[in-house]
């Protein structure tokens, strides 16, 4: 019989799970509740929150919630959702994941100590992603944001830099950035940089690669949009080439190969565990049905 595990490691993280009970806590006591943005890369996780009654926004929708209650979801928000927020009598639900709070904290107070010197703050992180643009609104939209190594030609390195990272960036690829400013700094400049990296989530990198190692073939389930999911994935690629990326069991439509004796289960920390069980159940079908 072919051994069918999930990954214990796998699924929400705290701040995601956070963020869904503050949700689910609040539609007990209303029909409606509005969200900032999706509040999980998840689309499966997604209709099942939009059925319990909650509904995602826009930012340019907020005018017209005046005297609404909006969630904020784990990504965090820069300050001006805040006081816009508040221009328009809207009740904020924080959902920010405080390990997102303690880095905007951070970032913004070390913008308060350097404004007005010569100081680069940069950021590595994904441009355009939800944390990100969260943690650039603590610098009045001054931040330098980097995703690869080249992004680095941006900086003036006669200048002093200062590095933060997004909390959920792979630890080698901040340690790179690390190194080559650390190499390309000129004298008489500083370099700061500071492991913001949520260990949650880091440490999910070594885990997910020996779960796939010790399976013949990997099922990874996530959202589409999820990053977490895209980088794990490609964790999970490297440790076994037998890796499939599925959003529902239902995409599992082939019977499994000849030979196979273990199956593993994983996926991000946008993947609910119910999905991964309905895999694991789907799977199961499939060795019962074909033997």
């Amino acid at each position: 019989m072919i051994e069918v595990t999930i990954d214990s490691n796998s699924g929400f993280c705290f701040g995601v799970v956070k963020a869904i009970q503050s949700a689910e806590r609040e539609l007990e006591n209303t029909d409606e509740l509005c969200c900032l943005g999706d509040l999980v890369h998840n689309s499966l996780e997604m209709e099942r929150l939009r059925l319990l009654g909650l509904r995602t926004v826009r930012h340019e929708d907020l005018p017209q919630l005046r005297g609404r209650t909006v969630l904020l979801r784990a990504h965090g928000e820069p300050p001006s959702t805040y006081h816009l927020a508040k221009q328009h009598h809207i009740k904020i639900v924080d959902a920010t994941c405080p390990v997102v709070l303690r880095l905007q904290r951070r970032i913004s107070q070390c913008y308060r100590e350097t404004k007005g010197a010569s100081v680069q703050l940069v950021i590595y992180g994904k441009r355009g992603h939800a944390e990100v643009n969260g943690l650039v609104g603590q610098t009045d939209g001054t931040a330098i944001v980097v995703e690869k190594r080249e992004d680095l030609d941006m900086l003036d390195f006669g200048k002093d830099i200062i590095l933060f990272s997004q909390t959920t960036k792979p630890l080698d690829g901040f340690r790179k950035m690390v190194d080559v400013i650390g190499r390309r700094i000129l004298s008489g400049a500083t370099f700061r940089y500071y492991d913001t990296i949520c260990r949650q989530v880091a440490n999910r990198l070594p885990g997910i690669r020996a779960f796939a190692a010790r399976h013949d073939r990997i099922y990874f389930v996530a959202g589409k949009q999820s990053s977490n999911g895209r980088i794990l994935f490609e964790e999970c690629r490297r440790a076994n080439p037998d890796v499939i990326f599925i959003t529902e069991a239902a995409e599992i439509t082939e019977p499994l190969p000849p030979g196979l004796r273990s199956v593993g289960i994983c996926g991000a920390t946008s993947t609910p565990k119910w999905l991964m069980e309905g895999v694991e159940e789907r799977i199961r079908e499939i060795i019962l049905r074909t033997g």
